[in-house]
């Protein structure tokens, strides 16, 4: 199974972007979605280091939401 984690977009440097994600920060390529409008404040999918998609706002909230969800029940499983 794969995983993507939204994050939010807060610098742009070529090819290269800077993504925030509940005050965690890492470099990403926006190689793939070259073809798209990326601005800084967007949010996106990454997966291993790569934007794959372009997602709102809302869909970055309720990704998390149902990340904090799971790892909660987790928690409380252990």
């Amino acid at each position: 199974m794969c995983l993507a984690i939204p994050m939010q977009i807060s610098h742009i440097d070529g090819f290269n972007a800077r993504c925030t994600a509940k005050g965690v920060q890492r470099d990403a390529s926006l190689f793939l979605l070259q073809d798209e409008d990326v601005q800084v404040g967007d949010y996106v999918l990454i997966h291993v280091g790569y934007a794959i998609q372009k997602i709102s706002g809302q869909e970055a909230q309720t990704s998390w939401e149902l990340f904090d969800a799971m790892y909660a029940q987790e928690i409380a499983g252990a």
